[in-house]
């Protein structure tokens, strides 16, 4: 099995780095940020792109002036955090001449064109930065005063391949596998309804469904952190972001902006319009060689100017504001900040509604079937939950969603914007969220107190079939001893989103946070090892070490901390690697489940289904002896001297000189003994022999015959004759 899961690990890896194989070797600007010019320029557009086939650099840069002034410009490029080039040239010099900025004009100016590099100069352009993905150039443009040498101007604009691990592709795979775990594991209503609302403890197979999402949204919310991530990190983080309900669904964005608006939010830099023209950044990146500054500066010359024009000065602004945490996450998948929670909100309700659509479809179609044809005995118990079906199945969606709602709604508190509408809807949905599980936590605590009482064991609430029914989504997948864990994962979950949302913004105290609430779960599952199935706990613990692990080199992109770039961005690449690695493992395993689950049957519904069948066994059987039929309860295995909870209550309605008398164990004779004798008889010495209950004598009275009935009578309808105890001849 090693070279199998070798092969699936290393294609999952291959479809993350290899995805720009098929597209040219270009260079292009991406986004561009102010980095400190005062108020006499402000640049508009830059766009510059290199395309290495010919070896051509095409460019167009606008902006204003307020003044006339002469400048120096100085640009520098800078790699994984170092400086790798630097150059200063005066635009009025014969050999940097650029008329546009030489000098420098005021009103609106512009320069669009194209220019030749030279092939000694191409060269010395790395091959590599044409295919790492992410690769990310930063190049910083200054403008000085010549005469005070002041900062007029400065620009800093990020370059890319084109290259990128975050693709739509990687996206649907994920997708996938989530949906073959929801069909493997049964997890799903369509599951959960074909079992009849019976199919218990599916989600005992691990990954399950809800394994499998869960390890989604924690690479999704590992990207919410407010650390500097490389790039190539941060765009693979958004691969996952359809887990936590972001969808980059332009025409719901600008609905959801325009609901805003009505309500009392701020759309100022904070509407889907001015995302989709900005670029989240968060600082350096991967970055070019020399040969970057070399360019540059032969792509100053041969350039076609405008001054004073005010038809293309204005007409592309992609200005670049840098973000962090989760609005820079939201703002790579164009989301704004206070779009982010209504965004998910409505992902999940339309998810409810299609779950309830398909439900009472195919309810529609079961009745039609049973009214017209043969209705099949499996979806029988189906036909008779279908309410059941839906609410088990958005109960399980609020559990699988909780952790990531609470940070949606804390969010929207605290960093989004004044929408009245908005705060109020996160404020109920958090309420109800949190009110269903805690009343399906109070239920379940209750019923087990309930159990323990009466039994002594919580058994019955994995062989009773009405209390799996209601509740085993909480705790199918563990042991009888550890029914509870399903607490402290709601505690995990809160915490978790919680934290990332109070403290966005902060990212050392983020990530210190996670690190502190992974490491206990770790603790929880290693001191429990709570799962049905020896699968479940090496999965599980393996999944919760990943995480352990992967939060601790989080704390390498801290920038309280210094790290250098490099490491950085060698820290981003191993993570890509583990991550996709365990994914890829998940997807196997999920394939196997799936083959295995047709074979091997749950262990807890197979106890279960035991137990029934036994019982319907013993109702079948005749006792040898008739009397002894007499002493078994219709319907129950249970001895007629097992006390029902009905008869409990009728001995204790009589009290102590009411006590209803066992017919057999003190077999009354009173009549006929008045009749015959005048006396009331005691019990006889040969009657059948059994255990004596707590209200009858310890010691019979004297022998006498039995009395012999009168087989000549019409009353008589057959007693025994091969019975001791109730006649002799």
């Amino acid at each position: 099995m090693a070279r199998p899961s070798t092969r699936w690990a290393a294609l999952f890896t291959s479809v993350l780095l290899a995805t720009g194989a098929m597209a040219a070797d270009i260079l292009t600007t991406s986004g561009f940020s102010d980095c400190g010019s005062d108020a006499t320029i402000k640049v508009d557009k830059v766009d510059i792109t290199y395309n290495n086939a010919d070896k051509t650099v095409v460019f167009d840069v606008s902006g204003t002036s307020t003044r006339e002034q002469n400048v120096t410009a100085h640009l520098s490029v800078s790699a994984y955090g170092n400086q790798i080039y630097e150059r200063s040239f005066n635009p009025c010099d014969d050999a940097t001449f650029v008329q546009q900025l030489c000098p420098l004009p005021v009103g609106n100016f512009a320069a669009r064109g194209s220019q030749k590099i030279p092939e000694q100069f191409a060269s010395m352009v790395p091959a590599i930065a044409f295919q790492v993905p992410d690769i990310a150039a930063n190049a910083k443009l200054e403008l000085e005063a010549a005469d005070t040498k002041k900062k007029v101007a400065c620009i800093q604009s990020t370059v890319t391949n084109g290259k990128t691990v975050n693709v739509a592709a990687v996206s649907y795979v994920a997708v996938g596998i989530a949906g073959v775990a929801l069909l493997g594991s049964g997890v799903s209503a369509v599951g959960a309804a074909l079992g009849g609302g019976t199919s218990g403890g599916a989600g005992t197979v691990s990954p399950s469904f809800s394994e499998v999402v869960g390890w989604f949204q924690g690479m999704a919310m590992n990207g919410m952190l407010s650390v500097q991530y490389p790039p190539i990190y941060e765009s693979f983080t958004k691969n996952f972001a359809f887990s936590v309900g972001l969808v980059p669904w332009s025409g719901m964005l600008t609905s959801i902006d325009k609901f805003r608006e009505s309500t009392g939010g701020n759309l100022t830099n904070d509407n889907a319009a001015y995302i989709a023209n900005a670029t989240a950044g968060q600082g350096g990146a991967l970055h070019l060689k020399r040969a970057v500054g070399a360019a540059a500066a032969i792509v100053l010359r041969d350039i076609e100017t405008s001054v004073n024009a005010t038809d293309d000065a204005h007409g592309g602004t992609n200005f670049q504001k840098t973000v962090q945490g989760i609005e820079g996450y939201a703002r790579r998948l164009s989301v704004p900040k206070s779009d982010i929670f209504i965004t998910a909100l409505l992902v999940v309700a339309i998810i409810i509604a299609a779950i309830v659509v398909v439900i009472l479809l195919v309810k529609v179609i079961l009745e039609a079937w049973a009214i017209w044809g043969t209705f099949p005995q499996s979806l029988k118990g189906f036909r008779e939950h279908y309410w059941g079906s839906i609410a088990r199945t958005i109960t399980n969606l609020i559990l699988l969603l909780y952790g990531i709602w609470v940070l949606y709604c804390i969010f929207q508190f605290s960093r989004a914007d004044s929408s009245w509408a908005a705060k109020t809807l996160a404020g109920v949905t958090l309420a109800l969220f949190t009110g269903v599980l805690a009343f399906f936590t109070w239920k379940i605590y209750s019923t087990v107190q309930k159990l323990k009482n009466a039994e002594g064991d919580v058994s019955g609430l994995y062989e009773d079939k009405a209390l799996w029914t209601k509740y085993s989504l909480f705790y199918d997948a563990y042991r009888k001893n550890y029914w509870w864990l399903f607490i402290p994962v709601i505690f995990y979950m809160f915490a978790k989103g919680a934290c990332i949302a109070l403290g966005d913004g902060h990212g050392m105290q983020q990530s210190i946070a996670q690190l502190v609430i992974e490491a206990c779960m770790l603790v929880l599952l290693l001191w429990s090892r709570p799962f049905e199935r020896r699968s479940g706990n090496v999965l599980n613990i393996i999944i919760q070490t990943i995480r352990v692990l992967s939060v601790g080199c989080i704390l390498i992109f801290v920038e309280e901390f210094g790290i250098a770039q490099t490491t950085k961005t060698v820290t981003g690449v191993v993570l890509i690697a583990v991550q996709s690695t365990l994914t890829g493992v998940l997807a196997i395993l999920i394939a196997w489940n799936a083959i295995n689950a047709c074979i091997t049957a749950n262990p807890h519904r197979a106890r279960r289904k035991e137990m029934e069948k036994r019982n319907r066994e013993l109702d079948t059987l005749t006792p040898l002896d008739a009397h002894n039929s007499l002493l078994i309860r219709p319907g129950s295995e249970k001895s007629f001297y097992s006390a029902s909870p009905m008869e409990i209550d009728k001995r204790e309605g009589h009290g102590a000189q009411g006590q209803i008398s066992n017919p057999y164990s003190q077999y009354n004779r009173q009549p006929d003994d008045i009749e015959r004798h005048g006396v009331i008889s005691e019990p006889y010495r040969d009657e059948p022999r059994r255990d004596l209950t707590p209200s009858e004598p310890g010691t019979y009275g004297h022998s006498r015959q039995a009395t012999v009935p009168d087989l000549e009578s019409r009353s008589y309808r057959g007693l025994p004759r091969t019975n001791p105890g109730y006649y002799r001849l």
